[in-house]
């Protein structure tokens, strides 16, 4: 009798421990997205594809790593001013807006688990999240241009 007390007890405990947010932040799986091929000058970009409102809302959240040539490219339906935050985002990320084209419209710097809003100066239907200092480090500023399919689709 007292070691089925012990067990349940030990359960018990168990269920608790794997419920506290800690726990909870450990266990959640960043998502993994189809990726497609960008290009800013000579420099590819290995990028996964945000889509749905629901992937965008994840973004990439709980990824404790990302190689220094991927990111994350968000694609909105139409043009609009759009805003982002890092809840639950644990890499220090840079994001660049970009217009139908790809020309890049701003870049931001993003802290990990902020909630500060970060957001596009004017009306776009493209992101892209980097490694923070990314566009930085090859130069890529407000004015330059990235390639790829998104950008040259018909709309």
């Amino acid at each position: 009798m007292i070691k089925i007390k012990t067990r349940v007890s030990l359960a018990a405990l168990l269920a608790l421990a794997l419920t506290t947010p800690a726990a909870l932040a450990q266990q959640a799986q960043p998502q993994r997205l189809e990726t497609i091929t960008l290009h800013a000058g000579m420099h590819n970009i290995r990028a996964e594809v945000a889509l749905t409102p629901e992937q965008r809302a994840t973004g990439l959240m709980h990824r404790r790593e990302m190689a220094a040539h991927e990111g994350m490219l968000f694609v909105f339906e139409q043009p609009a001013q759009q805003c982002f935050w890092m809840k639950n985002t644990l890499l220090p990320l840079s994001i660049a807006f970009l217009a139908d084209d790809g020309t890049v419209v701003n870049i931001a710097d993003m802290k990990p688990k902020a909630l500060d809003s970060h957001c596009s100066a004017k009306p776009v239907r493209y992101a892209l999240e980097m490694n923070q200092g990314w566009f930085a480090k090859r130069g890529i500023q407000a004015g330059a241009k990235l390639s790829g399919a998104p950008f040259s689709a018909p709309r």
